[in-house]
């Protein structure tokens, strides 16, 4: 069976450069990778045939003797191109792996600069977990913690190496971090075995840090936790997470708050509410109850006459202010919810009794909640007989 023309495998023009004829490789090899078409039988031949292709045309010598006699060029006495040019799997080495970072360096952790390398890691993040008050959330604080981690090791400044000395590139994988190794159809990229992936290695380690760069040490801070803070705010403390490897930058604190349950006040965003019990005289008659604030002070609140419970009052500005809230935003405060709670009186004196009895019997027409609800009742019982 006749062999077919490189170039029409490739999909390129006689003519085509040395880049067009790359760009041409690189999408036929990506689409008829046997990885990527585990069930097409034909898939793994079409991309050894690309592979040959490619291998003949990339090279300018090779090129230039197909160009002239055709594959014959290849099949011995043609100027000695048929050894290389005879192999029917192509050469996979040499030109799979010219593409192989264009291909498939996102699969394999390609790095933008050297093929990935690492000479420092940035250290890891770190979270804490901080109660509060509702009154602290109310005025923000100024708060002093206490964060366990790891910090820039002093005797090597980081570097890992006893007197600060730079540590030197990993010969191994010459700094990249990564080696590789073809087998068979396939370029397999691992860790670099003697750097660990860093990309250097220390040679006299740090006796301090033992050549991590970093110790381990609980550090003090001073944080700022704003007003207006709830259950759920994230605040960021940019570099004052874990200490990089050797070096490497630090990662960031992220403080989690939690404001704890209030007896007296339940929050809802900006918005409080409180309930307050009121007796039955005051809430018949009407009156002033006193009620609590979350600043500490206190508002006096009129009753009407005839509250029943579960009324509600608002006091405009006396819930939760804007989270970081300047000067020019005091309007933006929420209210307060005061819920009314009619309090029936318990072990009454035997003169309480006797009035109650005497009021119960003289009450006229003044319980619409009760007389609505047994007229809803003769209505249902009417209709039911109906």
């Amino acid at each position: 069976m006749a062999k077919r023309d490189y170039y029409d495998i490739l999909g390129v023009n006689k003519g085509a450069s040395a880049d067009e004829i790359k760009k041409a490789y690189r999408s036929k090899a990506k689409a008829l990778h046997p990885d990527r078409n585990p069930d097409c039988k034909t898939s793994e031949d079409e991309f050894k045939e690309v592979n040959e292709a490619y291998d003949c045309l990339k090279d300018g010598q090779r090129k230039a003797a197909y160009d002239r006699f055709g594959h014959a060029a290849f099949d011995g006495g043609m100027g000695g191109f048929g050894a290389r040019g005879g192999n029917p799997n192509g050469d996979f080495g040499s030109a799979f792996a010219d593409v192989f970072e264009d291909l498939f360096g996102d699969f394999m952790g390609r790095g933008g600069q050297g093929g990935g390398r690492q000479r420092a890691s940035r250290g890891q993040d770190l979270r804490y977990n901080l109660r509060v008050s509702l009154e602290e959330a109310y005025v923000g604080l100024q708060k002093t913690i206490a964060v366990p981690g790891s910090v820039s090791c002093t005797g090597c400044n980081g570097t890992g190496a006893e007197g600060a000395v730079e540590p030197a590139t990993c010969p191994t994988c010459s700094g990249i971090g990564k080696v590789r190794a073809s087998q068979g159809f396939f370029t397999v990229e691992r860790t670099c075995p003697t750097c660990g992936g860093q990309g250097h290695i220390v040679k006299n380690p740090c006796k301090e840090c033992h050549g991590a760069g970093r110790i381990e040490k609980e550090r003090s801070l001073s944080v700022s936790i704003p007003a207006g803070v709830e259950t759920g705010t994230r605040i960021r403390l940019a570099g004052e997470g874990e200490a990089g490897m050797r070096g490497g930058p630090s990662g960031d604190l992220y403080i989690f708050i939690e404001v704890k349950e209030h007896p007296i006040f339940v929050r809802d965003g900006r918005t409080l509410a409180c309930q307050v019990p009121v007796s039955m005289g005051t809430a018949a008659l009407g009156g002033e109850i006193e009620v609590p604030t979350i600043d500490g002070g206190r508002s006096r609140v009129k009753v009407p006459p005839g509250t029943q419970t579960g009324k509600q009052m608002r006091l405009r500005g006396k819930g939760m202010p804007p989270l970081r809230h300047g000067p020019g935003l005091q309007g933006d405060f929420g209210d307060m919810l005061i819920e009314l709670s009619v309090e029936t009186p318990v072990n009454l004196t035997p003169r309480q009794k006797e009035l109650l009895r005497e009021f119960e019997g003289i009450q006229a027409d003044n319980n619409p909640q009760t007389s609505g609800f047994f007229q809803k009742i003769k209505g249902f019982w009417d209709e039911m007989k109906g």
